[in-house]
C-alpha cells in the first residue's frame, strides 16, 4: 500500500480527542500503517463495555504517573477526566501511592549498594 493511500482513522480520532502524544508524530510519519494498527491496538480498553470509565482512568493515571512512564500530560488528562466522573481525590491519591510502588525496587536495590561502597570508603 502507498503512503497516501493508508488511512489512519484510530490516529486521527486520538489527534482530534487530545489524547495523542506529540511524541508519535515521527513514528506516525515514518511508517504511518504500523503506527495505526499499533494505536488501534492499544486503544482496545477504550472500546465501549472493556473497562468502566472510572477504572480506565485509574489504570491510565497509574500507567502514565509511573516512574517507567512519567507522561505528565496524560497524567493531567486524566486525573481532569476521573474527578470529571465523579472520582474523589482520595481513590487518584491511592492509586498514585500504589504507583511508587513500582520505583521503589530501585531504591531496594540501590540502598544496599549505597551501604556497601560507604563502608568501602570508610575502611580505605
Amino acid at each position: 500500500m502507498k503512503r497516501d493511500e493508508i488511512t489512519t482513522p484510530t490516529c486521527d480520532a486520538m489527534r482530534a480527542a487530545g489524547s495523542w502524544n506529540s511524541d508519535w508524530d515521527i513514528m506516525a510519519e515514518l511508517d504511518a500503517d504500523w503506527t495505526e494498527r499499533f494505536m488501534h491496538t492499544v486503544a482496545r480498553p477504550l472500546r465501549p463495555g472493556v473497562l468502566d470509565p472510572k477504572t480506565f482512568e485509574l489504570a491510565s493515571i497509574a500507567v502514565d504517573a509511573a516512574v517507567t512512564h512519567m507522561y505528565a500530560p496524560g497524567t493531567r488528562r486524566h486525573i481532569r477526566r476521573a474527578l470529571d466522573i465523579g472520582v474523589t481525590p482520595e481513590e487518584i491519591l491511592a492509586v498514585l501511592q500504589l504507583t511508587t510502588t513500582v520505583g521503589v525496587h530501585g531504591l531496594a536495590m540501590a540502598a544496599p549498594i549505597l551501604r556497601e561502597e560507604l563502608k568501602r570508603r570508610e575502611a580505605a
